[in-house]
């Protein structure tokens, strides 16, 4: 006797269709799990038979032999457990072996039968559209699978009522997605009291998804102006919205199957891993990189990560994807995120503080700055310094818009880069553009081309900070509700560009 059920194994956030085959032969009694299982996936065969007794379930005095096909791909997780167990009860004839073919099922039993939740309901829900299945899964992951909508998704609480559903006894009803959750009040930019020029970047920096270095003394406002940017981003649509919780969903981070349409905001500590910070580790699995995906990457202290760290960080930039290579694993995850730093312009911060600076000043600026390598400071849009506020301006009333404000002129920024860049591949963002494109989009006027032209030359900008300065020009003229980049948005770009505290 044998039947078949189907899961999936998860590559990067790619769910890949698994079959599971299980054969009831003649022989000495036993319960073997092959097609290159990982321990989780081989203790199976304990969990099956422990929830099948609790429902007065006797496996038969047979071999009972369970093939994940294809063999070849590493099965890991424990969400094996649920299909194992219904391609075992169609193989008992307790089940309708062709119920149990037009499933996908996937998750973890506990002894008594209960289904646990795993991890990458929502991938798996996509590969069940796409393979024209029906999904089975816990009841706690039946609101995040319900989102993808082309796949009808069955939600038990335990193997008793997958039973009953499939035998036509009680059919459960389908679930349905679950609320999206809204995003908590946000800090205002306008309890912010001065840094005006640092304000003005950060919307800038927000509208066309550039990527931003803050440098000033300790104190000043770099890491409370950063913290502001989410208030100031607008919502994820409803693709990016699936593309990010797709990878949270990887990593258990969808809370109650709701899915957030805030744009993420990760901050990870300077002493964070490489693998913390790109992807790695068992399974391959993603970084802060994949999880900023959409949102904005924060990296206080910028000079203090790992030097390695920050290199691997130049060609996520670029391309806006990374791989993670391992010797049994290759796994490409989307990471399209805004890169944030903030850092001090020295090891004591006080460089710029005659009263205050240390004897080996400004060489230990020099040495402090240059962890950062020149290469990745070129990637950087914006670079300014954050000056100390004056004590006499803290008792100034509130000024500037607040982030409701700010975040409609983002906005709608934003929908006229997604009007320009429709029906793009790459490009989704005015800093995602190059080549033609750029050229078609952000050449200025003859009087910025002349100005940007002998910043070129005079401070000898590299093709890719000359290209950077178009594109934070077409931002800024896309914000002034211009069609063309004109003389005085290619000023303002270039003097983010050529700030002394950061450097060219």
């Amino acid at each position: 006797m044998s039947a078949r059920a189907h899961t999936v194994a998860f590559q990067g956030i790619e769910a890949r269709p698994v079959e599971v085959q299980c054969a009831l032969t003649h022989g000495l009694p036993g319960f073997s799990i092959v097609g290159l299982p990982d321990k989780a996936v081989s203790e199976a065969r304990d969990r099956v038979r422990s929830a099948l007794s609790a429902l007065a379930i006797a496996l038969p005095s047979k071999k009972i032999t369970v093939n994940l096909s294809p063999a070849d791909m590493p099965k890991e997780g424990s969400h094996f457990d649920l299909p194992i167990a219904l391609a075992l009860l169609a193989a008992l004839e307790i089940v309708p072996a062709d119920a149990a073919e037009t499933a996908l099922a996937m998750g973890e039993l506990s002894l008594d039968g209960a289904l646990v939740p795993v991890h990458g309901a929502l991938p798996a829900a996509m590969t069940a559209a796409a393979e024209n299945r029906a999904l089975v899964c816990p009841a706690a992951c039946g609101a995040e699978a319900a989102w993808v909508g082309a796949a009808q998704v069955i939600a038990a609480p335990g193997l008793a009522e997958v039973l009953r559903h499939f035998t036509g006894q009680a059919p459960l009803t389908p679930a349905e997605p679950g609320e999206t959750l809204d995003a908590a009040p946000g800090r205002d930019l306008r309890d912010v009291k001065g840094q005006e020029r640092a304000k003005r970047a950060m919307e800038i920096a927000a509208a066309g998804r550039h990527h931003l270095l803050f440098v000033g003394a300790p104190g000043a406002g770099k890491s409370m102006l950063a913290a502001r940017i989410p208030g100031i981003q607008p919502p994820l649509t409803p693709a990016e919205a699936l593309e990010t919780s797709m990878i949270h969903s990887l990593c258990g981070m969808l809370g109650e199957g709701g899915i957030s349409r805030t744009r993420p905001f990760r901050a990870p500590h300077h002493t964070a891993s490489m693998a913390a910070i790109v992807g790695g580790g068992r399974g391959a699995k993603p970084g802060e990189i994949s999880l900023a995906h959409n949102g904005v990457l924060f990296m206080d202290e910028f000079p203090e990560f790992n030097r390695t760290v920050l290199e691997t960080l130049r060609q996520p930039i670029e391309t806006g994807e990374v791989m993670v290579a391992r010797a049994n694993a290759h796994v490409k995850y989307p990471c399209r995120f805004m890169l944030v730093a903030a850092a001090n312009p020295c090891r004591c911060g006080h460089l710029a503080d005659a009263a205050r600076a240390c004897s080996k000043a400004p060489k230990c600026g020099e040495d402090y700055m240059g962890r950062i390598s020149g290469p990745l400071l070129d990637r950087f849009d914006l670079r300014l310094e954050v000056p100390p506020v004056a004590l006499s301006d803290r008792d100034l009333p509130a000024a500037g818009d607040a982030s409701a404000t700010v975040a409609a002129r983002v906005e709608a920024a934003r929908a006229v880069q997604a009007a320009r860049f429709d029906g793009q591949d790459r490009a989704h963002q005015n800093a995602d553009a190059e080549g033609r494109l750029l050229e078609e989009i952000a050449t200025p006027d003859a009087e910025g081309k002349a100005l940007i032209g002998r910043a070129a030359a005079r401070f000898g900008l590299s093709a890719r900070g000359y290209h950077r300065v178009l594109r934070v020009a077409r931002t800024i003229a896309d914000l002034d509700g211009s069609r063309e980049v004109r003389r005085p948005h290619v000023a303002e770009a270039l003097s983010y560009r050529l700030a002394e505290a950061a450097g060219p």
